[in-house]
Formats: structure tokens, C-alpha cells, sequence
């Protein structure tokens, strides 16, 4: 079934996380097509350009379901800036209410936009798992321990002092280390402030580059900032872009991690239509 142009699309940025959003319940591009598209319509330059396209969809078990792919036409399991942005989406489309569920290949993601501010957003993220604290990597000259965990997708947390760390270069050493086969992981370098916060910087899978914010980043971060480090919830993160995360949750011995929950600003870059030379 060949894809129908015009297209109506959104670009929304998460605390500098960009996505390009489509009603696909009206847009109608087949399941076979959306990654060549998401690859194509993601490039900078040549097309819109963004970190990753959200493809919203019908779903049975929850307000809406959405395909996720990042900008390399790879599929995520979950995305947190993403899913903050799409919360909005639905919420100004009216398919769906001011508090919602929608489906993501991790499981059914909750989310509620702010009565004071529609632009503010707070999602509940799914269960991490795959607690790991024993790995240890060499990264730059020395050896550095690194913890583990899967918030959605898999992260690599690293603790740093520096304030230059060469993210591409460490970042792609972590993301494609044997260690982590088959899928890889994200890489976040993260340096605890004077003031209480953490500076998190994120190499992430899919884009391959370091990206201006990732929410399932700062919600690793987070965790393993409470476990290692002592930080009590909520933990607040400032995003490579500058802007402010803030993660609330509750950590049980095991480690168990659950009531988590993703809180940030999202803003609405632009509305358009998409021609067939996007593609091109």
C-alpha cells in the first residue's frame, strides 16, 4: 500500500529530545514501510530531522498505542522524553483525557499532563530490571565501574568527575562492548553538583551520537544516584540541553525500583504537513 501525501506531523522536544509525532490511526503508513520512513523523515538537512518518530496507533488495552523508532529506523522499546511528548500529543489531539495509558512494546506506560501547565508532563515509567553492579569497564585511562539497568531500554551509568568527558568516543565504547551483546546499551555520564543535582550526559543507541536529553537515562541515573550515592527522591537532572528532569520513586531492597515516575517540560516546535520529497 503506497503512503498518501500529504502527511500532518508534529515536532515536539522533550528537554531537547526532538520527535516527529503522526496520527497513524489517519496517516495510515503500513507497519512493512515505518522504518525506511522513520529513517528518512529523521535526517537533518534533508528532511525534518529529529532523534525519533512516534507513530500513533489503535490500541484495545489502553487509550492509544505507539511505534517508536529512533532516527536510524531502529526500534525502542520505550522512550521517556518520547513518552512525555506523546502524552501531550494525544492530550491536544483529544484521544485521550488529561490523565492516560498508552502501549509500548515495555508494557503500558501512565501518563498525566499538569493541570497548572499543559507543557509539563509526568509519565510513570514501567519496572526496571536487570539490576547489575559488578561490571567494571575500561574507559579512557582507567578502569571505571559501571552499574546496569533495563528502564525501558538498557543503560550503562557511569559516575564521572570531569566536566569534558569525550562522550562520542567513551559513549560508543560502552554502547557496543561485548558485555552488552546483542542489543547494546546507552551510555550515561553523570557527575553529581554542588547543588544537589546530577549532570547527566547520554550516548544514545539508535541515534549514535550524544543526544541533549534521554529520559530513561535520567531515570538510571537516578536510581543508581539514590543506591550508590545516598540521593533521596526526588532526584532532579539537568539534560545536556540544559533543561531540568525530575525523577520521583520509591527503591526496596533486591534492588527493587517501582512507583517511578518521569516529570519535565515539553515544548511545541511546529505543525506542517509532510510532502513526498521528505522522503527523497
Amino acid at each position: 500500500m503506497a503512503i498518501t501525501f500529504p502527511i500532518a506531523f508534529e515536532k515536539m522536544s522533550g528537554t531537547g529530545n526532538d520527535f516527529v509525532i503522526i496520527d497513524n490511526r489517519i496517516a495510515g503508513i503500513p507497519l512493512g514501510e515505518q522504518v525506511d520512513f522513520a529513517r528518512k523523515i529523521c535526517r537533518r538537512m534533508f528532511s525534518v530531522g529529529a532523534d525519533g518518530l512516534i507513530l500513533i496507533e489503535e490500541s484495545s488495552i489502553a487509550d492509544f498505542a505507539w511505534n517508536f523508532y529512533n532516527a536510524d529506523g531502529s526500534i525502542a522499546e520505550m522512550c521517556g522524553n518520547g513518552s512525555r511528548c506523546a502524552a501531550r500529543f494525544a492530550y491536544r489531539h483529544k484521544i485521550a483525557g488529561r490523565k492516560m495509558t498508552f502501549a509500548t512494546l515495555a508494557g503500558i506506560v501512565e501518563a498525566e499532563i499538569s493541570p497548572e501547565e499543559e507543557d509539563v508532563v509526568r509519565v510513570k515509567m514501567t519496572p526496571p530490571f536487570d539490576f547489575r553492579l559488578d561490571i567494571s569497564l575500561q574507559i579512557g585511562d582507567e578502569e571505571r565501574p559501571v552499574a546496569y539497568v533495563n528502564t525501558g531500554v538498557p543503560h550503562a551509568v557511569i559516575f564521572v568527575q570531569e566536566d569534558d568527558v569525550p562522550v562520542k568516543t567513551w559513549g560508543r565504547k560502552v554502547r557496543f562492548h561485548q558485555i552488552f551483546e546483542p542489543k547494546g546499551a546507552n551510555a550515561n555520564f553523570v557527575k553529581m553538583l554542588p547543588d544537589g543535582r546530577l549532570k547527566v550526559r547520554t550516548y544514545e543507541r539508535g541515534v549514535e551520537a550524544e543526544t541533549m536529553a534521554c529520559g530513561t537515562g535520567a531515570v538510571a541515573s537516578a536510581l543508581f544516584a539514590s543506591m550508590l550515592k545516598g540521593m533521596d527522591s526526588p532526584v532532579e537532572v539537568v539534560t545536556s540541553g540544559g533543561d531540568v528532569l525530575t525523577i520521583f520513586f520509591e527503591l526496596h531492597d533486591g534492588p527493587v525500583a517501582e512507583n517511578i515516575f518521569l516529570q519535565g517540560p515539553t515544548r511545541l516546535i511546529c505543525t506542517g504537513n509532510l510532502t513526498a520529497e521528505a522522503l527523497l
